[in-house]
C-alpha cells in the first residue's frame, strides 16, 4: 500500500475525532455540533470556511498556486434514527440516534485529507471540501445545490466515497455508469367501510383489499419489468385497525422502490397505481395513492470514474481495486451532485471484523483502520487532477 506517512501518523488523532462524533450523533439538518467541529478544524488548518449552507452544511476552500481548476470532495455528516446496540466506550450518548452508516468516518477521512493538503499538498488550483448534511432520506445534497453550492464554489468535477462492510480493508470498488439505485417511496390509503367484526357482510373490509394489493404488487417486478432491468419493490409498512372486534374503515400501505432508470421508475409508479385502482374498484373501495420520487440513481461519469479507479490503484494496488462491481440497490443523494457536475462515487472496504455488519444495523461501527487509507485516497485524488504544470 502507498499510504501517506503523515496520515498514518495522524491515525490515532483521526480516530479520536471519529469516535467523538460517533458518540454524539445528529440527524438530518440537526448536525450543529458536528458542523461546528468540522468548521473549527478546517479553520485551524488554515482553510477558508463557510458554514450554514442548507442549514448545517460546511464548505472549506483551499487554493494553492495560480491554477484556475477546481474540484469538490464531499463527505456526509448525519446519523440515523437507530438505537445503538454496541457497548464500547464511544457508543451513542443520544438514545435513538446512531452513526450506523459510517458518516462519522467519512467526515473524518475528508478532514484528515484537508489537514494534509493544507500543510503539504502538492497541487495547483482549488479544492472545495464539501461537508453535506442530511444524506439519510432528506436530500441535503439537493438542498445545498438549491442554495447555490456550485454557483459559489464552481468545480469541474465532484467526488464522493462510502464505506462498505464485507469488502476487505485496503480495497476499493468503482465503475462508470450506475453505481447506486434511485429511491422512491409510496403511501397508499385504502378507504373501505368499517364495522363489527361479527358482521363482515355489512362492511367493505380494507384489510382484505390491502392484502390483495400487496400480493399483486409483488408481481410487478417479476412479470411487468424487463428481467434485465434491476428493480426492487418493498412494502415495509401495513397499518390497520385498533381493536379485536372492529373491521377498520381504512388502512395504510407504505414502502419503497429501487431501480436505475427514469423509465423503470415511471413503469413502477404507473403499474402500482393501476393495480391499486383496479382492486379497489373490484371491491367497492376508494383509495389515495402517493408516489414520491426521492433520490435519483447515482451515475458515475466515464472519465471521472476512470480517474477514481486509477487513484485507488495507486493507493492500494491494482489487485485491490474492483473496476466492475455490481451496482448497489441502496441509494445516495450524492446523485444530485452528479446530475450537476461530472464526478464519481467510490466504495472503500470497511473490513469484515468486529462491527462489520451491514450499514443501518444497530451493531455497526466504522473501522478506524481505514481512516488513513481513505484520507490518502482524497489527497491523491486532488493531487492527480490538480497536478502542477511541470
Amino acid at each position: 500500500m502507498n499510504i501517506i506517512k503523515e496520515l498514518k501518523d495522524l491515525q490515532l488523532e483521526m480516530q479520536n475525532w471519529r469516535r467523538d462524533i460517533h458518540a454524539h450523533p445528529e440527524i438530518a439538518f440537526e448536525e450543529h455540533r458536528t458542523a461546528k467541529i468540522v468548521a473549527e478544524k478546517l479553520k485551524s488548518f488554515g482553510i477558508e470556511v463557510e458554514t450554514g449552507i442548507a442549514g448545517t452544511g460546511v464548505v472549506g476552500t483551499l487554493k494553492k498556486g495560480t491554477g484556475n481548476r477546481a474540484i469538490g470532495l464531499r463527505a456526509d455528516l448525519d446519523a440515523l434514527l437507530i438505537n445503538e446496540a454496541n457497548e464500547f466506550e464511544h457508543k451513542s450518548k443520544h438514545p435513538g440516534k446512531m452513526h450506523a452508516c459510517g458518516h462519522d468516518g467519512h467526515t473524518v477521512m475528508l478532514l484528515g485529507a484537508a489537514k494534509y493538503l493544507a500543510e503539504d499538498g502538492n497541487f495547483d488550483g482549488t479544492v472545495n471540501f464539501i461537508f453535506q448534511p442530511a444524506e439519510e432520506n432528506e436530500g441535503g445534497g439537493k438542498a445545498m445545490i438549491e442554495e447555490g453550492l456550485f454557483d459559489k464554489y464552481p468545480v469541474e468535477s465532484v467526488y464522493g466515497m462510502h464505506n462498505i462492510p464485507g469488502m476487505p480493508v485496503a480495497s476499493f470498488a468503482v465503475k462508470p455508469g450506475p453505481i447506486m439505485a434511485a429511491f422512491d417511496v409510496f403511501n397508499v390509503k385504502i378507504i373501505g367501510k368499517g364495522g363489527h367484526a361479527a358482521m363482515p357482510q355489512t362492511t367493505i373490509d380494507p384489510i382484505i383489499i390491502g392484502t390483495k394489493i400487496i400480493d399483486a404488487y409483488q408481481s410487478i417486478v417479476s412479470r411487468y419489468i424487463d428481467p434485465q432491468e434491476p428493480a426492487v419493490l418493498s412494502v415495509t409498512q401495513f397499518h390497520a385497525g385498533d381493536a379485536y372486534n372492529v373491521i377498520p374503515n381504512d388502512i395504510e400501505i407504505k414502502g419503497c422502490t429501487r431501480c436505475f432508470s427514469p423509465k423503470i421508475q415511471k413503469q413502477l409508479e404507473d403499474q402500482m397505481h393501476q393495480i391499486t385502482k383496479s382492486i379497489c374498484d373490484a371491491y367497492g373501495a376508494t383509495y389515495e395513492f402517493e408516489f414520491e420520487h426521492r433520490y435519483p440513481a447515482t451515475i458515475n461519469s466515464q472519465e471521472e470514474a476512470e480517474i477514481a479507479g486509477k487513484v485507488a490503484q495507486k493507493v492500494v494496488g491494482e489487485d485491490r481495486v474492483n473496476l466492475s462491481p455490481t451496482p448497489g440497490m441502496g441509494s445516495e443523494d450524492f446523485a444530485y451532485m452528479l446530475q450537476e457536475k461530472p464526478g464519481s462515487y467510490i466504495w472503500i472496504g470497511n473490513g469484515d471484523g468486529e462491527g462489520s455488519c451491514m450499514v443501518h444495523n444497530p451493531g455497526y461501527d466504522f473501522n478506524d483502520e481505514i481512516l488513513p487509507i481513505g484520507a490518502t485516497y482524497w489527497v491523491k485524488m486532488a493531487e492527480e487532477i490538480l497536478s502542477p504544470i511541470k
